[in-house]
């Protein structure tokens, strides 16, 4: 490209929304790419001096920039002449890398600069390219700085690379019963939830592709839509499956101490030793609108396996991404979801909820008078494996008092106070959510009502006794009565009344201050 100084600028950038990092679905690329789809679309600058346009930033993003801010030009570089033609081959290049054949083309607005493989555009659906396995398309650019003003900015600011399945009538599928290109394979549906797989032929460290169609789980709202086992080391395997939405007879429920919710099982049956095969990715799929009528967010949704001991572990399934969806040809109004497992038994898909547990509460303080507040300290526990929010009790003697609400993310655990006020005097048993937080003593329950106590009131009952007897009309002495007084004791009583009686006196007449 020229390098003049009257110029018209281009910055194009690629975000790809949805990205997923690069990982092992692309081991033929070399070196850092901007991957889309799972993996399966790779874009990388391309080798030699036109491959200098393109650069990824640092969100690992490919940038195409035919303009003075490209670092890896010249620093007297200052872009495309205005009013001129230009055109530059081999800037980025995009592989393909899964094990199907797809169509890849590129869409942007603006008609100034076109996207071109070998020289041809590769703009819109029309004109897509076909990528077989691990296959790369190296695409250039044409740009038309006719009319354009010097520093006019060229091209839309973002492009978008597209894909889809290319049809079995246009590339073989790499799962299709072909005699000498890949594993024969054979699926059978003896009924809705259950299939039959088998394959043979099978070269050392293939991958085995089974399509399910769709096997029932829980009817139509989840089924199972792909087997694939990797690295198999057998040149032969069969396999079972039955799906179903309650346990099935010969197994267990899903029980886990992050207490999921099932919400249908798989089992898979296999032939062969489980050291043959490294590893198996279960591909399974959910309605749209049974997963909201049910309120369950897909990034709740995971897969558990059942050991043989009877344990289940999660192997944490993930949701397929809308690219990769488009790109496959999946229908869109589902959810997809793969996980991958190095072993094979009873699978549950499940929902990962919250659970909450009170661990431990006390009040503070223990006592109070009526009418006064106490406050119950109790500690809270999200033990689940989604976050959320729970409201938590405060009762007393098994009466609601108080509540608090309180959100918790997974494994995350908080204090929450609760107060109230207890206007009548008694002892109260405090518990939160079940828990106890022990007991709170209000007032005097045992006193307080003006009437004096026992022995007050049996020393006024002796007395009348005593000043009443006497000498009575038959002559006998003194009738002695439970709790009396005596002769000499009442004697010894009057002396203590006077004693007081003079002292009350005394302090009456002693002068004021």
């Amino acid at each position: 490209m020229s390098t003049a100084r009257h110029t018209a600028a281009l910055v194009l950038v690629l975000v790809a929304a949805g990205s997923f990092a690069f990982a092992t679905g692309a081991a033929v690329i070399g070196g850092p790419a901007d991957t889309i789809a799972e993996d399966r679309l790779a874009v990388q600058p391309a080798d030699g001096p036109s491959g200098n346009y393109a650069y990824l930033n640092d969100d690992d993003e490919i940038v195409v920039d035919v303009s003075a801010s490209n670092p890896n030009l010249p620093a007297d570089f200052e872009g495309v002449n205005a009013d001129s033609l230009a055109s530059a081959d081999g800037v980025f290049t995009v592989t393909y890398t899964a094990d199907e054949h797809a169509r890849v083309w590129i869409e942007h607005d603006d008609g100034s600069v076109t996207f071109t493989a070998d020289g041809d555009p590769i703009e819109g659906r029309a004109n897509n390219v076909t990528l077989g396995p691990n296959e790369t398309v190296a695409v250039g650019l044409d740009i038309d700085a006719r009319g354009e003003v010097a520093g006019t900015r060229l091209g839309a600011d973002e492009f978008s690379i597209r894909a889809e399945l290319a049809e079995p009538e246009a590339a073989p599928s790499a799962s299709a019963s072909t005699g000498g290109s890949g594993p024969i394979t054979t699926v059978t549906a003896p009924s809705d939830d259950r299939r039959e797989f088998a394959a043979s032929e099978i070269d050392r460290d293939d991958t085995v592709r089974f399509e399910a169609d769709g096997m029932f789980l829980d009817g139509a709202n989840v089924t199972l839509d792909r087997l694939d086992l990797e690295g198999v080391e057998t040149d032969s395997v069969e396999l079972s499956a039955a799906g179903s939405p309650e346990p099935f007879e010969d197994g267990s429920a899903l029980d886990a101490p992050t207490t999921p919710r099932s919400i249908a099982y798989l089992s898979v049956e296999h032939d062969f030793d489980p050291d043959e095969v490294d590893a198996m990715t279960i591909r399974f799929s959910a309605s749209r609108e049974a997963l909201d009528d049910a309120g369950i967010d897909p990034e709740n949704v995971t897969l558990y396996r059942r050991s043989e001991a009877g344990d289940w572990t999660e192997k944490d399934a993930s949701v397929v991404g809308e690219d990769a969806v488009r790109i496959l040809g999946l229908p869109e109004d589902r959810v997809h979801f793969r996980a991958t497992t190095e072993e094979f038994s009873t699978f549950a898909v499940a929902e990962r909820v919250p659970r909450f547990d009170v661990t431990g509460a006390a009040v503070e303080p223990e006592a109070i008078d009526p009418g006064e507040e106490a406050t119950v300290r109790a500690t809270v526990a999200n033990g689940g494996g989604a976050g959320g929010e729970r409201t938590v009790t405060l009762t007393a003697d098994g009466e609601p008092v108080a509540n608090e609400t309180v959100a918790l993310a997974p494994n995350e655990t908080a204090t929450v106070a609760l107060t109230a006020a207890f206007e009548t005097a008694g002892e109260y048993d405090l518990a939160v959510s079940g828990t106890d937080a022990g007991t709170l003593l209000v007032g005097d329950p045992a006193g307080g009502d003006g009437e004096g106590d026992d022995d007050t009131q049996d020393a006024t009952a002796g007395e009348n006794t005593g000043g009443s007897g006497g000498s009575g009309g038959s002559g006998a002495g003194p009738v002695e009565e439970p709790g009396g007084i005596d002769l000499v004791e009442l004697g010894g009583l009057l002396a203590l009344v006077a004693l007081v009686a003079a002292g009350v006196a005394l302090v009456r007449r002693m002068p004021r201050s």
